[in-house]
């Protein structure tokens, strides 16, 4: 359907500010909003009418104060609108929807080559009369402006064919802001997973490819060309006698490479080879020969990646993620390869797993919604 943003009502500086801070809240009453954005009583009372009479916030029951006088809680309205957030990874596609406070509306999940039918899905399943403010495409590869600067757009081939794929499915008139998939993973990390209450930590993607999530000072870290933790450009080999080769790096690190060396490795008599990395860590698990040699190999080579990410960032923190760098089986090995060659740094695995990114984008789509509907606050004559 499409979207008319031009109908999204001009607020007042204050009740901007107020209804941004209800939708970090979620429901909040007039003493509780008037706190947290730091205005007076009367002009929370004030703002809180006019996001009333919008259809902005709405009342939600009330809640005793502790002085045996009850007080009206208030939560968005059925005007906040939603936002919309796809996750374009390598084998499935996942997309949420979720309202301004974060609540998730619809979620849908299929494979890539059918990524515009997981989004109609998921934009079928919101709230008839709820607007769509934003849509986050989170996709693996660097992001950059369109030529005519009339939007943003994978900067490779990796992503691009998929995403115009499902830029069919996409409402017409919504603002549609692409992310890297890691980029995204680590803000989930941030808010809701391994690395909650630290503004500096780097999430190491180790999967069909390699990335790294910067964040300092609470903030992902994207580069001047948006191309900030492209692991796979690290020159690679780097050796006497050996030209380094393009994305050589993830080549060799990448899973696929990684089953390959399995393969080669993997004696009959140990029954079939692993087809994919949840049977290889499996094996490993049970205690065969070849697949914990496998893996322990891998655990050094994703150490050695560590330390070159701590001999730059210094981060404190590494978060492991991805397909194959979330394995716990992994930790010891990269702990003690990173501790040989850098200085103490604290290694832990991912504790949101797959859903990583699509939670990431889908937060960083609450922020952008958020925005959307306040950024006119101070605009009203």
């Amino acid at each position: 359907m499409e979207q008319d943003l031009a109908r999204a009502p001009r607020l007042t500086e204050s009740a901007g500010a107020v209804f941004a801070v209800l939708a970090g809240a979620g429901r909040a009453t007039r003493p509780q909003l008037a706190s947290l954005a730091g205005l007076s009583k009367p002009t929370v009372s004030s703002a809180v009418a006019e996001l009333e009479s919008v259809g902005l916030a709405a009342h939600s029951g009330t809640a005793s104060s502790g002085t045996g006088r009850n007080a009206a809680v208030y939560r968005l309205g059925p005007a906040a609108g939603a936002v919309l957030a796809v996750d374009l990874g390598p084998a499935l596609t996942r997309v949420r929807g979720c309202a301004l406070d974060g609540t998730l509306l619809a979620e849908a999940t299929g494979s890539r080559e059918g990524a515009a039918d997981v989004v109609r899905e998921a934009l079928d399943a919101l709230p008839a009369d709820a607007p769509l403010r934003t849509i986050v495409v989170a996709v693996g590869d660097v992001t950059a402006p369109r030529k005519e600067g009339t939007g943003m757009r994978p900067a490779t081939a990796k992503a691009g064919p998929v995403f115009d794929a499902v830029t069919v499915a996409l409402p017409p008139g919504v603002p549609v802001h692409l992310e890297n998939n890691v980029n995204c993973a680590a803000l989930a990390e941030l808010h809701e997973g391994a690395a909650r209450g630290r503004n500096i930590f780097g999430y190491l993607r180790i999967g069909v490819g390699i990335g790294l999530g910067i964040v300092v000072g609470g903030r992902v870290l994207r580069g001047a060309n948006g191309a900030a933790g492209e692991l796979a450009r690290i020159p690679y080999p780097w050796d006497d006698g050996r030209e380094p080769r393009h994305e050589a790096l993830e080549e060799y690190i990448g899973s696929r490479s990684l089953l390959r060396r399995a393969a080669e490795a993997w004696p009959d008599t140990d029954g079939p080879c692993p087809r994919t990395a949840e049977e290889l860590f499996a094996f490993a698990g049970q205690g065969r020969a070849a697949a914990r040699a496998v893996v322990d190999r891998h655990a050094v080579d994703v150490g050695r990646l560590a330390a070159a990410v701590t001999a730059v960032l210094d981060p404190g923190l590494v978060v492991l993620g991805g397909s194959t760098g979330a394995y716990p089986q992994l930790l010891h090995g990269v702990r003690a390869e990173l501790a040989r060659l850098s200085w103490p740094t604290e290694v832990v695995s991912s504790t949101v797993g797959d859903l990583g990114t699509v939670v990431g984008a889908a937060r960083l789509a609450v922020s952008r919604g958020v925005q959307t509907v306040t950024e006119v606050a101070g605009a009203k004559d």
